[in-house]
């Protein structure tokens, strides 16, 4: 199994300063961080450490720093033979204060962003994937591209010959955050929005389990079969219709757990990984969400969006997490 994740590559550098200074003042860093970072790079990272194959998809710089991610990369164990390289390095600056509230900076060149040309040219790669991720900070054009590519031999959802069970599905086609595009979400399978990009989603604040099922339902009737949404107590909801690998609707909700938080920020693209990951082994719904979330909350504990997934942390944020499911049941 081989997954595609198209998304951004950046330089991401970490300075934790013990307050971020106002205007006119000045913070000393105590622990500066340089890493292979973006969202895309992030995901794929993960989906490595996972164990699950992981091409990458998206722009390296044509300078040293470009060069250096790139290296980065391919330690990580990641496939980044369709990576086109051009332009300027992406860069991100991320202040993180004592109490884990961070602030980023960002220089993204317009150079740096995927190309429907992009897309085209690593289409083949995407049609025979198991999974592709798409990463929506990427412009709207390229990922309808990488989705249409995706499931080139299925259609859109809502196709009805394509829904017949005739035409062979293509890759699970995930999308991590809310497209500005409605197209885009007809051909996706899975998405995961946090609390502001599922009310967006749904048109309405989403905080509650009760809010948050009803925009899932939502969400199902426009394409995909799986909604992972934050929830406003640290949870997550997982919700499913019919049309899924496991053919009931259904949905779960998984508590926040208590865990050190150093930083949030690489939290999501973890859930995105261990969510695709527990789908491609066959995991039943409960099993995937778990999964999903153990992953997140092993993120937390370190500054900056760089995954640092091991089979020990895993281990530990699960018993945590079928504890609280166990409490929540009884």
């Amino acid at each position: 199994m081989t997954v595609m994740v198209a998304g951004q590559i950046a330089r991401d550098l970490v300075l934790t300063v013990p307050a971020v200074p106002g205007a006119g003042e000045a913070a000393d860093a105590h622990e500066r961080r340089e890493m292979l970072g973006g969202k895309g790079a992030n995901q794929a990272v993960a989906l490595a450490q996972l164990g699950v194959p992981v091409a990458l998809l998206g722009v390296a710089g044509a300078d040293e720093t470009g060069e250096r991610l790139l290296n980065q990369a391919r330690k990580d164990g990641i496939d980044v033979s369709s990576v086109p390289v051009r332009g300027e390095s992406a860069l991100i600056v991320e202040l993180l204060d004592a109490d884990g509230e961070w602030r980023y900076v960002q220089h993204l060149p317009e150079s740096s962003l995927l190309t429907p040309d992009d897309v085209a040219a690593a289409a083949g790669r995407l049609a025979n994937a198991d999974a592709v991720v798409l990463q929506l900070q990427q412009p709207p054009e390229a990922l309808l591209a990488a989705a249409r590519a995706a499931r080139r031999t299925a259609g859109p959802h809502g196709d009805p010959e394509a829904e017949s069970g005739t035409t062979p599905r293509g890759p699970i086609v995930v999308l991590d955050g809310a497209p500005g595009d409605g197209a885009l979400l007809g051909w996706a399978d899975v998405i995961r929005a946090d609390e502001q990009e599922a009310g967006l989603l749904a048109g309405a604040e989403v905080g509650t389990e009760e809010r948050g099922l009803r925009a899932a339902r939502e969400i199902h009737r426009r394409g995909p079969w799986l909604a992972a949404l934050a929830l406003d107590d640290g949870a997550n909801l997982f919700a499913w219709s019919a049309r899924s690998p496991w053919g009931t609707d259904g949905h779960v909700v998984i508590p926040g757990v208590q865990t050190t938080t150093a930083d949030t920020t690489g939290a999501g693209d973890s859930l995105v990984a261990g969510l695709v990951a527990a789908l491609l082994r066959g995991d039943d719904p409960v099993s995937a969400a778990s999964g999903a979330v153990a992953a997140a909350s092993s993120t937390l504990g370190h500054p900056g969006g760089r995954p640092g997934l091991t089979p020990e942390s895993l281990s530990r944020q699960r018993a945590l997490i079928d504890d609280a499911l166990r409490e929540t049941a009884g």
